[in-house]
């Protein structure tokens, strides 16, 4: 195997961190791919009560919590998830809140234009 080994806890504590000091509450770093990649991956560090407004889903995409307490929203039942919890996003627009200080993963494979 020849990829690239990452340390996500620490990417998790100086993102935590970042978070804490945020005007918006927030921090994130891609751990994988980018934009212009099929597959993204993103560690996410929320203050709690921050969030990410709604937005649309641009593929198929998982969050798992790796620390702490979220709420994903769409258009179905709200969902909390707490840590080690994982979710396939819902193929349409939704929002993420903080129920308390957290840090996710986001996996995101872009669907073909």
């Amino acid at each position: 195997m020849n990829g690239e080994r990452q340390d996500l806890w620490g990417v998790a504590r100086e993102l935590t961190a970042t978070a804490a000091g945020a005007h918006s509450g927030r921090a994130a770093h891609t751990v994988h791919g980018g934009h212009e990649a099929t597959l993204r991956q993103t560690v996410i560090a929320l203050r709690a009560g921050a969030g990410l407004a709604e937005h649309e889903n641009p593929g198929e995409a998982t969050l798992l919590v790796l620390e702490g307490r979220v709420r994903l929203t769409s258009t179905a039942a709200p969902e909390e998830l707490g840590k080690g919890e994982l979710l396939a996003i819902p193929a349409e627009r939704h929002a993420l809140e903080a129920l308390e200080d957290s840090v996710v993963l986001l996996t995101v494979a872009k669907l073909p234009a």
